[in-house]
C-alpha cells in the first residue's frame, strides 16, 4: 500500500498543471527540463541546453527530451537577425501548448538581444556534445542548412513496380520505415523481379519470408529490403491441374451403358449407336423358334 506525505512549502516553490507533470507524450527527462524553466525568475536568459547541463541531462537525452517539447507545443524556436548581421536563436518555453502561430506571436514582440561581451580569459570550446546554437543569444553567423531535396523518381520505372515497394507499409509493421530516399533502388530492384517473370504477391511473400519472427526488431528495414531484393530466383514453372477424377482403363473407354432394365449398370460393346445390349434388343421378326 502506498503513503504519500506532503509539506508545502513556504516560499520558492513553482506550480504546476497536474496535466503537465503526467503528459503522456514527455518523459522524465523532458518534464524535468520544463519544470526547471519554468521555475526560473522573470527575464532569466537560461537556455534549454544549459538546464540540461545543469540537471546533468545527456547529450542524447536532451535532444530527445527537447525534441519531445517541440512536438507536444511547449517549447518553439526561431532564428532572427540581430544586430550586426549576426543569426540569433531564440526560445520560447510556455506552461501550455502553444500553436506555431501563437507561439510567433509571442515571439515577434520580443526583438533580439545584442549579444554581450565575455568576461575573463578566452575558455576551450566544450566538448560535451550540446549544441552551441541552442544558447539564448549565442552568435551565429552561418544560415541554417537548406534541407535535402528528395530525390527526383526515375522516369523507366514501371507503376507496377513502385506500387510493390508503396505497399511494403501495409504488410509488414516492421517495414513502415523505409527512407523516402531508397524508394526508387528498391522500386528498380522490383522492377527486375517483375521482368523475370514474378508477380507483385510472389514479391511480398519473398519478403514476408525474409523478415526476422517474433518481436525481433528490423532497425534499418530498407537495407534488409534491398539485399532480401538482390538475388533474383527462377520462375518456378507452372504446375499441372490436379486430376478431376479417377482414369478409366483402356479396356472400358469404348463401352457403353444400357438403358434397358437392369438390377444393376450394366456396360456393353456398341456397334453403332445402339443404346441397349443384346439381352434388351428385341429379336427380329421371323428368327424365333418355330
Amino acid at each position: 500500500m502506498m503513503y504519500r506525505h506532503f509539506i508545502a512549502p513556504s516560499r520558492g516553490f513553482t506550480q504546476f498543471s497536474h496535466d503537465l507533470i503526467r503528459h503522456p507524450s514527455l518523459n522524465s527527462d523532458a518534464v524535468r527540463l520544463l519544470t526547471w524553466q519554468l521555475s526560473l525568475p522573470e527575464g532569466a536568459r537560461e537556455s534549454l541546453s544549459r538546464t540540461a547541463e545543469k540537471a546533468r541531462i545527456g547529450a542524447c537525452a536532451f535532444t530527445r527530451a527537447k525534441r519531445q517539447l517541440k512536438a507536444a507545443g511547449f517549447v518553439h524556436e526561431r532564428r532572427v537577425q540581430g544586430p550586426g548581421g549576426r543569426w540569433v536563436t531564440q526560445q520560447l518555453v510556455s506552461n501550455r501548448p502553444l500553436s506555431e502561430a501563437q507561439a510567433a506571436k509571442l515571439l515577434g514582440r520580443t526583438p533580439p538581444s545584442p549579444v554581450n561581451p565575455t568576461v575573463g580569459e578566452p575558455t576551450p570550446r566544450p566538448t560535451d556534445g550540446y549544441p552551441k546554437d541552442e544558447h539564448l543569444g549565442e552568435d551565429n553567423s552561418i544560415l541554417p542548412p537548406e534541407p535535402d531535396p528528395e530525390p527526383e523518381p526515375t522516369p523507366d520505372v514501371p507503376e507496377e513496380a513502385r506500387a510493390v515497394v508503396g505497399t511494403l507499409p501495409l504488410l509488414s509493421p516492421a517495414l513502415k520505415h523505409i527512407p523516402p530516399g531508397m524508394r526508387d533502388e528498391l522500386a528498380r530492384l522490383a522492377a527486375a523481379w517483375l521482368a523475370a517473370g514474378h508477380t507483385s504477391a510472389a514479391i511480398h511473400a519473398h519478403l514476408l519470408r525474409g523478415l526476422p519472427g517474433g518481436d525481433t526488431p528490423v532497425h534499418r528495414p530498407g537495407g534488409l529490403v534491398r539485399y532480401l531484393l538482390r538475388a533474383i530466383p527462377p520462375v518456378a514453372p507452372p504446375q499441372p491441374p490436379p486430376p478431376t477424377g479417377p482414369g478409366i482403363s483402356a479396356r472400358l473407354a469404348e463401352t457403353r451403358e444400357c438403358e434397358g432394365q437392369h438390377a444393376q449398370a450394366t456396360l456393353f460393346r456398341p456397334v453403332g449407336d445402339e443404346t441397349l445390349c443384346r439381352q434388351c434388343t428385341p429379336a427380329p421378326i421371323g428368327h424365333g423358334g418355330s
